[in-house]
């Protein structure tokens, strides 16, 4: 152990030595990579080679090309008809929804609320028509 070093610090140097020496004496004269052998051998079956044994081959000999061209044309739809405004969305003036939801001087709080409620579900703008909504506001 050298001074100024810890027991790891002087093992990790002296593993450090020996591999640099294993990996001069390791040193291939060719570049070849190691593992693998010289006679790799593709066809492993007679008279039968990998090009002509592609994976997906057996689904396109049983596809039956015709018939998807087919169902891949479809007529083009018409466009759907532009919107219509409901007439209850025409009715805006305070005057007018007070006539739609029979509001009179005999409610009390708790009848309001509930044509309030009701009112609202039914003109709700998300049941409208995009252009239309914010008049369903």
């Amino acid at each position: 152990m050298l001074f100024g070093q810890s027991v790891f610090q002087s093992v990790l140097e002296r593993l450090k030595a020996e591999d640099e020496t294993t990996e001069d004496a390791e040193a291939p004269a060719a570049h070849r990579v190691s593992g693998l052998g010289a006679g790799l051998a593709f066809d492993v079956m007679e008279g039968v080679s990998v090009a002509s044994q592609r994976v997906g081959q057996a689904y396109f000999d049983n596809l039956d090309l015709d018939a998807v061209a087919g169902v891949v044309e479809k007529p083009a739809l018409a466009p759907p008809p532009e919107p219509v405004m409901p007439d209850h969305l025409v009715r805006t003036t305070p005057q007018e929804v007070a006539e739609e939801l029979a509001i009179s001087a005999a409610d009390t709080l708790l009848t309001l609320r509930e044509k309030r409620r009701a009112f609202a579900r039914a003109n709700h703008p998300d049941g409208v028509a995009l252009p239309f909504r914010d008049d369903a506001t």
